[in-house]
């Protein structure tokens, strides 16, 4: 039997049926919904003009709003949800406009207007969350909503006067959540696909035995272009966002084990903690509306070769627990990756948790992200590298780059160059010789083969320098240690 999908939308129970399961709350709103305040800019998670607000019910009985991008996410995701859209800020004002909106007009933030609904959303969320949010956090905040008029500053001005009104509360209704939280599977099949939603990895052992085919939604930030750009038909899909055992981000003996499902958001602040450069890759992962969605584990099982989140995490030594109706096993992240969009993978199983083990005092480590913008773009080369030294000696070498192959790749024969030699200007020259023996690099949209080659070395020359001579500034946003 299948389920209807129920979600809370602008304080309103809406059960829904005979929707194509790959429907987009974007969609929805401006189709059935008749919520067209909510625009379509770019349908695959980048301009931020469909930006709601969106609360689900944690352990713990709370239910934060967090941002999140409509236009991939679809709408059977949603169920169980709280969704605020810019329609509903009159409402929760007392049919006034809410302090956001009105600093908006006050310091004429709104040009074209087209944009305008995502930024407000983005920042009454952040402002909700966050009363006294600084600028950093307000950037941060509004990094995934752009405007094609240049109007940031009198954007960020009116984030900085909305701070200062009277502050309009936007609760979640815990209890309207609690009564349509699932306690088992749920399952929504139409004649256009099916979708499950399992509740326990038990739940998704066993609906991934049953359909080992299936199409594995997270985060919905691949997922969803699938459906918005390549319209893919996708006749299972396995939805892995509302089994909590999988959303755990904690510290085992100095070990971070992270659920495959936990959203970069989730485990931002214990992964930033991991190592030199890591919070900052981690905030040029994606806009905060992405993180808020996009999952760890996602990132690492779908296998490409330009995501940020494998190479300072093959650096780090982590590990993955893969889970089936057969059992679990454990897998070095590397040995993941075994050709372009090929992964070590069985039919029927998922990729459990991430294990980081603990970083050794003796260990340099440092990651960087080199990309044509500096927010919110895919990088053209991603760098993790680790040195385990001995007194002045490199005992061991790990340096996997992302962008230079076909996987994230370790370059082998820079670390051999370096491995039992004093951490020098003559080891990093014979290391960046060497690296001309490990990658091959494509010329694409984001770079030049040779570009890659001469970033690939410069960033080592980077990390030498960090962690040679502190003194010298290399950059205004980290240093390695």
């Amino acid at each position: 039997m299948t389920d209807t999908i129920r979600f809370i939308l602008n304080g309103k129970l809406c059960e829904i049926s005979g929707l194509p399961p790959t429907m987009t709350l974007l969609q929805y709103l401006r189709g059935p919904a008749g919520l067209c305040g909510t625009k379509e800019g770019c349908a695959e998670g980048d301009c931020g003009a469909c930006t709601v607000m969106v609360a689900r019910l944690e352990k713990d009985g709370s239910a934060p709003y967090r941002s999140i991008n409509a236009c991939i996410a679809l709408l059977p995701s949603l169920d169980g949800r709280q969704i605020v859209t810019v329609e509903h800020l009159r409402n929760v004002a007392a049919g006034a406009l809410h302090p956001v909106q009105q600093a908006m007009v006050e310091c004429h933030a709104s040009q074209c207007g087209f944009c305008t609904p995502g930024f407000v959303m983005a920042l009454t969320n952040e402002l909700n969350n966050n009363p006294q949010a600084d600028d950093t956090a307000i950037h941060d905040a509004i990094s995934g909503n752009l405007c094609r008029c240049t109007g940031y500053r009198p954007i960020l001005e009116a984030a900085r006067r909305a701070k200062d009104m009277p502050r309009v509360d936007i609760p979640a209704d815990a209890a309207a959540l609690a009564s349509i939280a699932r306690t088992k599977m749920f399952s929504y099949e139409m004649p256009a696909g099916k979708f499950f939603a399992p509740v326990t990895p038990d739940e998704l052992a066993d609906v991934l035995a049953q359909y080992p085919d299936a199409y594995m939604l997270s985060g919905g930030t691949d997922v969803g272009l699938w459906v918005t750009k390549f319209h893919m038909d996708l006749p299972v899909i396995v939805y892995t966002g509302n089994i909590a055992a999988l959303r755990g981000v904690t510290d085992v003996d100095g070990n971070l084990e992270i659920g495959a499902a936990a959203t970069y958001s989730e485990a931002f602040a214990a992964l930033a903690k991991r190592g030199a450069g890591m919070e900052d890759l981690l905030r040029r992962i994606g806009s905060l509306h992405i993180r808020n969605a996009g999952t760890v584990g996602g990132n690492i099982a779908n296998g490409s070769p330009i995501g940020d989140g494998p190479p300072p995490l093959i650096a780090l030594q982590a590990e993955i627990i893969l889970r089936s109706q057969k059992g679990t096993r454990s897998l070095a992240l590397e040995k993941y990756f075994i050709a372009y969009k090929k992964q070590d993978r069985q039919p029927g199983e998922f990729i459990e948790k991430i294990i980081v083990p603990k970083r050794a005092e003796n260990t340099l480590f440092a990651t960087y992200k080199v990309s044509k913008r500096f927010d919110q773009d895919i990088s053209a080369v991603c760098a993790g590298f680790a040195l385990d030294m001995d007194g002045g000696v490199i005992r061991a070498a790990r340096l996997c780059y992302g962008g230079m192959a076909a996987t994230p790749k370790r370059a082998a024969a820079a670390e051999a160059a370096l491995v039992g030699k004093p951490w020098t200007r003559e080891a990093l020259a014979d290391a960046a010789a060497a690296m001309d023996k490990d990658f091959t690099p494509l010329s694409d949209m984001r770079a030049s083969a040779a570009y890659r080659q001469s970033v690939a070395k410069n960033l080592l020359k980077r990390f030498f320098i960090e962690t040679t001579m502190p003194e010298v500034k290399t950059g205004v946003y980290r240093h390695a240690g």
